[in-house]
């Protein structure tokens, strides 16, 4: 099974982190990385949180109501902006999960050994500064009317078909 970590950036939804932290402890990921303006769980790594400690707590509570525990579990940080240069100095290729000209369907796209998953916003997607930095970028092959997942859902989908190929 490859290495994988998922960076989640500019998400809105607390909702959202939760279930992705949720799928990311099912599947056995080693770390999710909050980024930009994404909601995060305290932090408890000795790490300062500067948000104010009433709003922390919220996001925490709002975010353990979909995670259920997983957000004690699956290691994380928070970082304005990922660092990308040390990601693939550590070995990881950057993967875009966005819709593009230049993506690989889900199921053709044969998984590297470690990989760093980039999630973006639940509307606009990866932001295009980021999506340039990805290595590669996959699609989810959409059968229906809709154009697109939630991206809590989008990220189970994804997790399953890189950890099991």
């Amino acid at each position: 099974m490859p290495e994988i970590i998922v960076i989640a950036h500019n998400i809105r939804s607390t909702h959202n982190v939760g279930a992705i932290f949720r799928t990311a402890e099912g599947f056995g990921i080693s770390k999710i990385i909050l980024s930009g303006y994404s909601p995060y769980p305290l932090l408890t790594n000795g790490a300062k949180d500067t948000r104010l400690p009433h709003i922390a707590e919220k996001l925490h509570k709002q975010i353990h109501k979909t995670a259920l525990g997983a957000e004690e579990i699956v290691p994380f940080e928070y970082v304005d902006t990922p660092d990308f240069s040390q990601l693939r100095s550590d070995g990881f290729t950057i993967v875009g999960l966005e819709q593009a000209p230049t993506s690989i369907l889900l199921p053709e796209y044969s998984t590297p050994e470690k990989i760093a998953l980039v999630l973006g916003e639940e509307v606009e997607g990866i932001p295009k500064e980021i999506l340039e930095q990805c290595e590669d970028i996959i699609e989810i092959p959409m059968k229906g009317k809709k154009e697109s997942f939630n991206v809590s859902v989008a990220a189970g989908v994804a997790l399953y078909e890189l950890s099991v190929h």
